[in-house]
């Protein structure tokens, strides 16, 4: 259940460039929690909040190229280092590839922030939503979903001690 709010500066896109990249972006999100990006079901949980931000000044002034930002929140346990690593690439070589050779190339002016969500802060349809809850959907068998979770969790857990 990948929530993407990707901030990108007015016209610094077309808008049908834009629009399929955050598509892409909800894709690659997906594709690195380990779905597949092609599931309805997943798909279905994926969303995408864009954001204009009146300004984004570089040390003060204004840049040159566009800056962007991505937070991208997913349930704890969903971005190991490994996975987070994939995402973050994925995310800032999609970016690049949008802008189609506008600007300078320059994979600084975009940061991506993984935030993971600690299980039992996740709510959707006014109830908490676990990991376990999650993953049952996609998985369409809640004993798996909550298996896939506690093993996830564990070595969420595990790689903080």
């Amino acid at each position: 259940m990948p929530m993407l709010d990707v901030y990108i500066p007015e016209d610094a896109l077309p808008a049908d460039v834009e629009k399929q990249l955050l598509r892409e972006l909800a894709e690659i999100l997906i594709k690195h929690e380990g779905a597949d990006p092609t599931d309805p079901v997943a798909r279905s949980l994926a969303k995408v909040w864009l954001h204009r931000p009146a300004a984004i000044l570089h040390a003060g002034q204004e840049p040159s190229a566009p800056h962007y930002k991505v937070i991208a929140s997913v349930p704890e346990g969903q971005l190991d280092e490994e996975r987070a690593a994939g995402a973050f690439a994925d995310i800032t070589d999609g970016i690049l590839a949008a802008e189609g050779g506008r600007y300078d190339q320059d994979p600084l002016r975009i940061w991506v922030i993984g935030n993971e969500i600690p299980d039992g802060n996740w709510g959707a349809g006014g109830r908490i939503v676990r990991l376990a809850d999650i993953a049952g959907l996609i998985l369409r068998d809640a004993q798996k979903g909550r298996e896939y979770a506690a093993d996830r969790l564990a070595g969420r857990q595990a790689a903080l001690t």
